[in-house]
């Protein structure tokens, strides 16, 4: 199991082949393209998600405020590749509260970490998280490496998403 604080931001992204073409200039390694699968099960505070991926296979608790600007993202992942059975037991267990369905591309710069999303029923979206190391670097830091590939990417205020996929989903569901 890996415990792991982050910053993070997530937007909307009109234009992915840019993003793409940036990180490619930036030589950030390509670890793929991933159909992933997130179902996010009903539990008391924060999120808990199992995804089920080709390239990851994790089940993720995670807590994080609903915030649009870089937010601390406090997680504990244990990698699962038999997820599927998991799965079933936690349905049970705890009930699903929604399924995100996405493409993503998942590239490396040293500890940040980028995907460009293409998620069912949602659109595209970029995503920076910058992982802090075994002494966990300071908030601070992280914030400010977040907001330094933010502005790298060219990725505009008014393009950041404050939730998650799984809450703009269930917003979706209501109306």
């Amino acid at each position: 199991m890996t415990v792991s604080i982050s910053m993070e931001i997530k937007a909307r992204c009109p234009n992915p082949a840019r993003i793409r073409a940036i990180l490619k200039a930036q030589r950030a390694a390509f670890k793929g393209l991933d159909h992933q699968v997130d179902t996010y099960f009903r539990v008391p505070r924060g999120r808990l998600k199992l995804r089920v991926g080709n390239i990851e296979n994790a089940l993720i608790y995670y807590h994080r405020k609903n915030q649009r600007n870089s937010k601390r993202c406090d997680s504990a992942l244990y990698e699962c590749p038999e997820g599927l059975v998991l799965k079933k037991v936690l349905a049970v267990a705890l009930g699903i509260l929604v399924i995100v369905d996405k493409e993503r591309e998942i590239y490396y710069i040293r500890n940040a970490k980028f995907h460009i999303d293409r998620v069912k029923k949602l659109g595209s979206f970029v995503e920076i998280e910058v992982f802090g190391g075994k002494g966990h670097a300071a908030p601070g830091k992280l914030r400010k490496q977040c907001e330094f590939y933010q502005k790298l990417l060219g990725i505009r205020a008014r393009d950041l998403v404050a939730d998650s996929y799984s809450d703009q989903l269930l917003k979706l569901k209501r109306t």
